[in-house]
């Protein structure tokens, strides 16, 4: 049985690995400062022992992009994955700013909520940079950090430029459709196979959310996650993994040997024939690599 909390289309899931995670997403009302009201935010957690995993999902996107790394990763491992506030089917409360720092902020309240011990963070893309941006603020939470094919070095989504009245309408709406996102899905594979109308769906069922277009924009507008500084990623002492596609067409190559330069202690490796969704396209080679670094010194 799926939650009753997720739209109706979750029936369509076709994909074991699919199914099997929208099945075990849950909800809790998280209390933060910046609100008198918890927010209703969604998350999966599998597994148990060793160090917690926290995985956290790209832009415009939710917890089933971790559909085929999570159970890997859970098998001999505390794994947890959420969907950052104004994004997957986490609430989008209005009288919140959407922004780098309330993320960070709702972002902390959960692990103090649910996991309140020392985790290694996983981000992907977009949530690479609130990874960057979470272990810069709160270091003595983050054991170890692995960044897959992250944002953070070359700065905002393209799409920011047209989120101005009227064309922010415009621009979600453009977002919103199937042709679009259908190709944004197929760019991010390499075997573009992979973009299958499982992969589509799930990719776009958030979109059914509640002001899902209302807060795309708001978080937009206040600038995303800007690039960081050579300096600021300096500061991460972290051992670092940067796992990229050798193929990635979403942000190139470059910004990986732009991370592995300024983070210190960090180690970099190619994944192999494949795109922007190592996660995704390369699930079991993602995953080992992920597991020998939880147990490297």
């Amino acid at each position: 049985m799926f939650p009753t909390f997720l739209p109706t289309t979750v029936s369509q899931l076709t994909e074991s690995t699919s199914i099997a995670l929208a099945q075990s997403i849950e909800q809790i009302a998280i209390c933060t400062p910046m609100s008198t009201q918890p927010i209703t935010t969604t998350y999966v957690h599998q597994g148990s022992g060793g160090t917690p995993f926290l995985l956290i999902h790209g832009f415009d996107s939710s917890v089933l992009e971790f559909r085929r790394l999570l159970p890997l990763l859970a098998g001999d491992n505390e794994t947890w994955a959420v969907d950052l506030l104004g994004f997957g089917f986490t609430d989008r409360p209005a009288t919140i700013p959407l922004n780098a720092t309330a993320i960070k902020t709702h972002l902390y309240h959960f692990w103090k909520t649910l996991i309140n011990q020392p985790v290694i963070l996983v981000g992907a893309s977009m949530g690479g940079a609130a990874a960057i941006d979470f272990t810069l603020s709160y270091p003595q939470i983050v054991q170890k950090l692995v960044l897959i094919d992250s944002a953070g070095v070359t700065g905002s989504s393209p799409v920011g430029r047209f989120i101005f009245p009227p064309l922010d309408y415009l621009a979600t709406e453009f977002l919103r459709n199937p042709k679009v996102r259908n190709s944004i899905c197929r760019t991010a594979y390499k075997n573009k196979q992979l973009a299958s109308t499982d992969a589509q769906l799930c990719a776009k069922l958030h979109l059914e959310a509640s002001s899902w277009s209302q807060a795309l924009i708001a978080f937009t507008k206040s600038g995303g996650y800007k690039s960081f500084k050579f300096k600021q990623l300096s500061q991460i002492q972290q051992q670092t993994l940067i796992l990229w596609g050798d193929s990635d067409k979403i942000l190139g190559i470059k910004d990986a040997r732009s991370f592995k330069l300024a983070i210190p202690n960090s180690k970099l490796i190619w994944i192999q024939d494949c795109g922007h969704v190592p996660h995704l396209e390369q699930p079991h080679i993602t995953a080992q690599h992920i597991l020998d670094f939880r147990h490297s010194i």
